[in-house]
């Protein structure tokens, strides 16, 4: 069963590793992903992460299911970030256990496409000029990297 969190909170992905593997010798490999807001070049104060309610715990846990009926996975964390977040902060956290490296990095960059492409998230950039931008559009090259999954 996937652990799936929807928080405003910062998380700690070396704590959150250490919840998934205490006490388990069969585990063989964890991967973990962490995506991290940049400041765009010095431009950007902070990101700001909307989300639907209900649904983007569902689809990601979707997404998840569908992770493990893919890679025999001993267990899967995925937490997404909402809120003003600024630069250098964590936003998402994708970690991945399996007994073997492949499954875990695999299942991990699955998550991360499907996450990128799927969950309902939007984004809003804030500016240092005191400005605040426009949502973001998704990105072609996403799309492309979410493709290779079929």
């Amino acid at each position: 069963m996937p652990i799936i969190r929807i928080q405003v909170e910062a998380f700690d992905a070396a704590a959150e590793t250490a919840v998934l593997s205490a006490g388990r010798g069969d585990i063989g490999a964890t991967v973990a992903f962490t995506g991290f807001c940049r400041d765009e070049g010095g431009r950007l104060s902070a990101l700001e992460l909307e989300h639907y309610p209900g649904m983007a715990e569902a689809e990601m846990a979707r997404i998840a299911s569908e992770a493990e009926a893919r890679w025999p996975l001993m267990g899967l964390t995925v937490i997404h970030r909402y809120g003003l977040i600024r630069p250098g902060e964590p936003i998402v956290l994708v970690l991945a256990a399996s007994a073997h490296r492949r499954a875990a990095f695999e299942a991990a960059e699955f998550m991360m496409d499907y996450l990128k492409t799927h969950a309902p998230f939007w984004k809003r950039e804030h500016l240092k000029d005191g400005t605040v931008g426009a949502w973001v559009d998704a990105k072609s090259a996403d799309d492309t990297a979410m493709e290779r999954w079929g």
